[in-house]
């Protein structure tokens, strides 16, 4: 069910739709269904500005390829 937006070519106001199969949409503010779909482009993920932590100090089977028991070989 993929999420839509669209433009009222009637009052000009923008929103997103969650379209399901043939389902016909119609502008939540005026009801009309002249309707552009806008070209959306997703968000790119936020980083953090420093690397998670990768060391485990825990004395059972190592956590990953990454773990700190690995770095000392």
């Amino acid at each position: 069910m993929p999420l839509y937006e669209y433009e009222c070519q009637s009052c000009e106001h923008v929103f997103e739709e969650l379209v399901r199969g043939d389902e016909k949409i119609a502008c939540p503010k005026c009801h009309s269904g002249k309707l552009e779909k806008l070209f959306s482009v997703p968000a790119r993920p936020q980083t953090a500005a420093s690397d998670l932590p990768v060391a485990c100090n825990s004395t059972g089977p190592p956590c990953g390829s990454m773990c700190s028991r690995f770095k000392n070989n």
